[in-house]
């Protein structure tokens, strides 16, 4: 009888500790969670700024080209007011998904692939003074780098890019370069 009691005891603490142990590692996801909501917010704020983006540039591109001259200062602040708008309803709305949906998106990823020591680790690492300030840094090393990149390769991807722009024109009958102002060739008539 004390065998199957020190079982079921040991069964019990077993248990218990497996549940600890679990509790823990979602209390330590719930934190690294709490630490990484500015990182979910700025995902939001791009989200919603990609989305409209294309808007924009088309708008830019037709204020410029289609837009009187004296008319584009005003033509640009009624757009840049529907922009504004636009964001102002859209991010709380994307935020607080995002917000919502990360404890559940997330927490299960870092709860499968982490042990509770690196999650410990983790959470240790995003608190400290130096991913801080490497998370300061990050920006200005992506912009050191984006324009890096961009000067090394503007030669070679500019002239692939007025050819992709040429030909989806042609592709869609729209005037290239050499025939702006010209209407799009008719096809030949069925007969």
């Amino acid at each position: 009888m004390k065998k199957i009691k020190l079982a079921v005891l040991a069964v019990a603490l077993t248990a218990s500790s497996f549940a600890w142990a679990q509790n823990g590692k979602a209390a330590l996801v719930k934190q690294f969670l709490d630490l990484q909501r500015p990182g979910i917010e700025a995902l939001s704020r791009a989200l919603v700024q990609q989305a409209s983006d294309p808007i924009a540039q088309a708008g830019s591109g037709y204020l410029q080209s289609q837009v009187p001259a004296d008319k584009r200062e005003a033509a640009a602040k009624a757009a840049d007011a529907e922009l504004k708008k636009y964001f102002d309803e859209s991010y709380p709305i994307v935020r607080d998904k995002a917000l919502q949906a990360a404890p559940t998106t997330l927490g299960p990823i870092l709860e499968q692939n982490f042990t509770e020591d690196e999650l410990k680790q983790l959470v240790a690492w995003i608190s400290s003074p130096l991913a801080k300030k490497y998370q300061e840094m990050n920006p200005q090393m992506q912009t050191a780098l984006t324009k890096k990149v961009v000067e090394d390769t503007r030669a070679t991807i500019e002239p692939k890019i007025r050819a992709l722009d040429a030909s989806v024109a042609k592709a869609l009958g729209a005037p290239t370069g050499g025939d702006a102002g010209k209407a799009p060739a008719k096809a030949p008539a069925k007969k």
